[in-house]
């Protein structure tokens, strides 16, 4: 029977007046005090069929108790099956990220390049979440960004509440065994980067090299900073030692680039290898750069960075000492770090849907024009990768030929 068909009435004892209403489709309840009944019944109020002897035989009283007992049975399933309808609809309309906190933990120490962006990102990554989470940028450097990683893939839930960002050539240490190694690159949730980048190499003007044959020709090598075997303070001069014959001592344990940057300022080391946009992007490299106290000596880019006219590039190098083809072959294996940029991932496993909000608000602040005005003052290109382009780069870095990764190993120094 439709419920636009119900109109119930209930009897109560004398001199008490009860009302009950509910409306839902239609559906409407009444009780009223009636004067000549005790006990609380139900008056049938459906279309009555006609009842058989044996029910006109049954009393009165029973008729009504039976009645208001099925009455109140009926009534609080169906207003239980309402409220559960309710409350899942409620849930289904709620953001999950609502009234969240997502935790990003970044693989360096504050004031280097990734510190940077990653907080930078984070500024308006939440505002395109629907929800609005708060992100909360957490430090956690060491083992060149392995810490982070190795938290995020293995400790982390896989909740879609914890993303991370740390350096993109952590590959290069599952790709040659590293036992510190508890992740596995190609199976991290990718969500987005800001930039595809390239390196440059640069000394103190004031050390003994004024050339690319000086470096190749020293007896005493210069020293140079690093924050660990996958970052490009370390394979960076050791490719270039690899490939142009330039050798280096160098001198790792740093947790960040601001702890090189003073180390270069004290003279404790003389050459680091940045990324091109880090160099032009903050202090004091802006500083160095324009007084003269720091000279870039080469880059890795397939052109020549506008703002490096006169510095050659790693390919240009490569060509004129005749570097050999499997040289050539492990530089671009090597170089294609720099391509990912400074990526924002998450654990692996996370639901389907939370990834695509992930990524999807990623790209959406990526074309804020708060963020790109913020970017164009800093210095930084804004040349975004998607999650799904970084997910296919993951996958493509970690199937390499045994080949590749036994000339890599020498130039992590395994």
């Amino acid at each position: 029977m439709a419920p636009n068909d119900w109109n119930v009435s209930a009897f109560t004892r004398r001199g008490k007046n009860l009302v009950w209403r509910a409306v839902q489709n239609g559906l409407r309840c009444e009780a009223r005090a009636l004067n000549d009944l005790n006990g609380l019944d139900v008056l049938n109020c459906f279309r009555v069929a006609r009842r058989s002897s044996a029910t006109k035989q049954m009393s009165l009283f029973q008729r009504r108790l039976r009645f208001t007992t099925r009455a109140k049975h009926g009534a609080s399933l169906f207003f239980f099956a309402l409220l559960v309808g309710w409350c899942a609809n409620l849930f289904a309309q709620t953001p999950f990220y609502q009234g969240k906190t997502v935790r990003l933990v970044i693989g360096t120490s504050a004031g280097g390049g990734y510190d940077l962006w990653a907080r930078h990102a984070a500024r308006y990554l939440g505002k395109y979440i629907p929800g609005n989470p708060e992100i909360i940028p957490q430090n956690m450097p060491g083992a060149g960004g392995a810490v982070a990683a190795n938290y995020l893939y293995g400790v982390a839930k896989p909740d879609g509440l914890t993303i991370g960002a740390f350096n993109p050539a952590l590959y290069f240490d599952q790709l040659v065994g590293r036992p510190e190694v508890k992740f596995d690159w190609a199976k991290f949730t990718w969500i987005g980067s800001p930039e595809q980048n390239d390196i440059l190499h640069y000394m103190r003007s004031d050390a003994p090299f004024k050339t690319i044959d000086d470096l190749r020709n020293t007896k005493e090598p210069p020293r140079c900073g690093s924050t660990g075997t996958g970052t490009t303070g370390h394979y960076i001069p050791r490719l270039l030692e690899e490939t142009l014959g330039i050798k280096t001592i160098i001198v790792g344990g740093y947790q960040g680039g601001s702890e090189i940057d003073l180390a270069v300022e004290r003279n404790e080391v003389v050459c680091w290898s940045p990324l091109v946009a880090t160099y032009f992007g903050r202090e004091p490299y802006k500083r160095w750069h324009k007084s003269g106290f720091t000279r870039v000596v080469l880059q890795t880019g397939a052109k020549r960075d506008p703002r490096l006219k006169d510095v050659p590039t790693l390919s240009e190098l490569m060509q004129q000492y005749k570097t050999s083809d499997s040289g050539k072959r492990l530089a671009k294996v090597v170089l294609t770090a720099a391509t990912l940029g400074r990526p924002i991932s998450a654990s692996p496993g996370i639901p389907a849907d939370r990834t695509k909000i992930l990524r999807d608000a990623y790209a959406k602040a990526m074309k804020d024009p708060e963020l790109l005005a913020e970017a164009e003052k800093r210095g930084w290109d804004v040349d975004p990768l998607t999650g799904e382009e970084l997910e296919s780069l993951a996958k493509e870095v970690m199937a390499q030929p045994p080949e590749v990764i036994e000339r890599m190993k020498w130039v992590l120094g395994k």
